[in-house]
């Protein structure tokens, strides 16, 4: 495919016009001011429109689509235990594909490309990704509160071993399978020794939430006598590429050990601040040189995969809490949400709109007038632009949603699986 006439936004996140972008197979094979001599099939004419990397969303759980909107103004505790633990509880292999389509929908109508997910019923995770063509970071999140037993046995253990053995590097290496602690407070140190040990012998990333409420951080602390990062540490956990979702109760030595171990934070500040949990330190991180990256979290305390209103969130809750309106630039925002969640996932070919890179891109309608004037196209993407300005979304060189239709998604089908099996809980909560 040749997208012709058309601005780019560059590898370094500058804005170049009147661009011609060859696409040749899954990778993007020509950027120049002069049309190619080469033919790349199909034209895209796109004057009025702009060509970027696509959105990473960097942490989610993305069949909580089901739960949207069905705990709302609770305490944190409340949210979990009154709504969304019996609501998961009566989930199955049927309505987890169902959220976790509806949720591949959503994600690709806001420009996302590729999600790191923690959730269980891999199976139909693993279907709903290879059919629709995204690319994904699936982990199983492992709990375990009891001390008797072996890991091994455990049921999230097995799942996990199983959707690992199965679809790793499934779909030319779109799907990758994760190892996912929950989190610290939600298992054991046996637990997190086993998990560390096993990722390490198979090769594999690492998931897990760390310090995301005060509570969590504190009673680590009071158990273990060490802060979560810490603690995960000690056990191994940050010693292959791990992803640590939250972290907004860093303190100490947290951020040097996140730095030292390459650890990249995935930072959910819409779902931090709706949940009353706080706002994570990302200027403070950026000058450790922690690889910093953008999540959603949950549509169950989000309530969107809208990655555009993210990204300003992500950009401005650091300027308003420290009262400093220089802090975490448009670009630094545009890097999070773009290269540096590529490079937490593992996908180093990934995250740049440049030649040898995977074609996975997103195209902005400029010609809304929003997006006007343009003083600097970063500042306008980040602060000006909404998601609805997505007009096409591409994975691995291949048109996966374009100006409201989904091409390998029956949409229509999508909502309705979505909306029977929602009404199935709830009618069984009663």
């Amino acid at each position: 495919m040749l997208f012709k006439n058309i601005a780019i936004l560059d590898e370094n996140y500058n804005l170049k016009d009147n661009m011609y972008v060859g696409i040749k197979g899954e990778t993007i094979d020509y950027i120049d001011t002069v049309e190619p001599n080469e033919s790349y099939g199909e034209s895209y004419e796109g004057k009025g429109k702009l060509l970027m990397c696509g959105f990473f969303n960097s942490h989610a759980h993305t069949p909580m689509t089901l739960m949207r909107g069905y705990g709302e103004n609770m305490s944190l505790q409340d949210w979990l235990t009154k709504r969304i633990f019996p609501f998961e509880d009566k989930l199955n292999g049927e309505s987890v594909y169902a959220g976790m389509l509806l949720g591949i929908a959503e994600s690709l109508r806001f420009g996302i490309v590729s999600t790191t997910d923690m959730y269980y019923y891999g199976d139909d995770m693993a279907k709903a990704i290879l059919g629709s063509g995204v690319k994904n970071n699936l982990g199983r999140g492992v709990v375990n509160f009891s001390e008797d037993g072996e890991i091994d046995l455990l049921p999230g253990f097995q799942e996990t071993k199983h959707i690992f053995e199965t679809y790793h590097n499934e779909g030319n290496g779109r799907l990758k399978v994760d190892i996912s602690l929950h989190g610290e407070y939600t298992s054991n140190p046996k637990t997190a020794l086993h998990l560390a040990e096993y990722m390490k012998a198979v090769g594999a990333n690492m998931h897990v939430h760390v310090s995301e409420t005060e509570f969590e951080h504190e009673e680590c602390k009071k158990r273990h006598g060490m802060t979560p990062v810490q603690y995960l540490s000690k056990h191994g956990l940050f010693d292959t590429k791990a992803t640590a979702a939250h972290c907004v109760w860093l303190e100490g030595d947290d951020f040097d050990i996140l730095a030292k171990k390459n650890v990249t934070v995935a930072s959910c500040p819409i779902s931090n601040m709706k949940l009353a949990s706080g706002v994570c330190n990302i200027p403070y991180l950026l000058k450790k040189g922690v690889n910093v990256a953008i999540g959603t979290d949950s549509v169950a305390s989000n309530n969107s995969l809208n990655m555009i209103e993210e990204m300003k969130v992500f950009a401005i809750s650091n300027k308003g809490k420290q009262f400093d309106p220089t802090l975490v630039t448009p670009v630094e925002t545009l890097r999070a949400a773009t290269f540096a969640g590529a490079k937490g996932q593992g996908r180093d070919d990934c995250g740049k709109l440049a030649v040898g890179f995977k074609a996975d891109l997103v195209v902005m309608d400029l010609s809304k007038p929003n997006m006007h004037p343009i003083h600097d196209m970063a500042t306008n993407l980040v602060y000006s632009a909404s998601g609805s300005d997505v007009l096409l979304t591409m994975v691995d060189g291949r048109i996966l949603y374009q100006n409201g239709e989904y091409l390998t998604i029956d949409i229509e089908k999508a909502i309705f699986e979505a909306e029977k099996c929602t009404k199935r809980i709830l009618g069984e909560l009663k």
